[in-house]
């Protein structure tokens, strides 16, 4: 149906999460349209993102720097640490403007649907960093869903080895079943100030 350059395009962009074939259609002939400098900002903002992005080896978000701003930022409280699935849910929690401490990315969460295998998330490198740093609290910022509940439950048993940290986890504000990502600055902000110890 269309020129094989374009459908290649189209197949691309059909790869990407929550896009089908009909909105990557859309998208195509939405850059046909465009002047040729912004095609070639575009390219080049995709081509160079694997080059100029690195992982932060404290917090494993990704950032420019390592290590990123936030841990080399010597404003916040190095005692308070907020665990985190996903690099989408410390922006968000940053975005709130509530919390000031660090965080810890475990890259995915334990989830007994798919047989995840708990190496495959940061934990072994957040228990290494628990016997290194200062912590006196912890703050479990998961998904209140069925992966989020199980790898609190896991990681509550395996913080009992720490007694001297505080563990807590953000309050029920959040609604079951909800992305974190998805959550406002409100709801976070109330969750953050209910949240309780476990």
């Amino acid at each position: 149906m269309y020129p094989k350059i374009i459908q290649n395009l189209i197949d691309q962009f059909a790869k990407l999460p929550s896009i089908g074939p009909k909105t990557a259609e859309r998208l195509v002939f939405y850059l046909l349209n465009q002047p040729q400098s912004q095609l070639y900002q575009f390219g080049e903002a995709i081509e160079h993102i694997k080059d100029q992005i690195k992982i932060c080896q404290t917090c494993f978000n990704f950032s420019d720097t390592n290590p990123c701003q936030i841990c080399a930022d010597k404003r916040r409280d190095k005692h308070s640490l907020c665990i985190v699935a996903k690099p989408q849910d410390l922006a968000i929690i940053e975005k709130s403007k509530t919390f000031s401490g660090l965080y810890h990315i475990l890259g995915g969460n334990i989830n007994p649907l798919e047989d995840t295998e708990i190496n495959k998330i940061k934990i072994a490198e957040l228990i290494n960093r628990l016997k290194n740093q200062p912590i006196k609290e912890i703050i479990l910022a998961l998904n209140p869903d069925i992966p989020g509940e199980t790898t609190t439950l896991y990681l509550c048993k395996l913080l009992k080895q720490f007694p001297q940290i505080k563990i807590s986890r953000l309050a029920r504000g959040l609604p079951t079943g909800a992305d974190l990502e998805y959550a406002d600055e409100v709801t976070l902000e109330n969750a953050f100030r209910g949240r309780q110890q476990l």
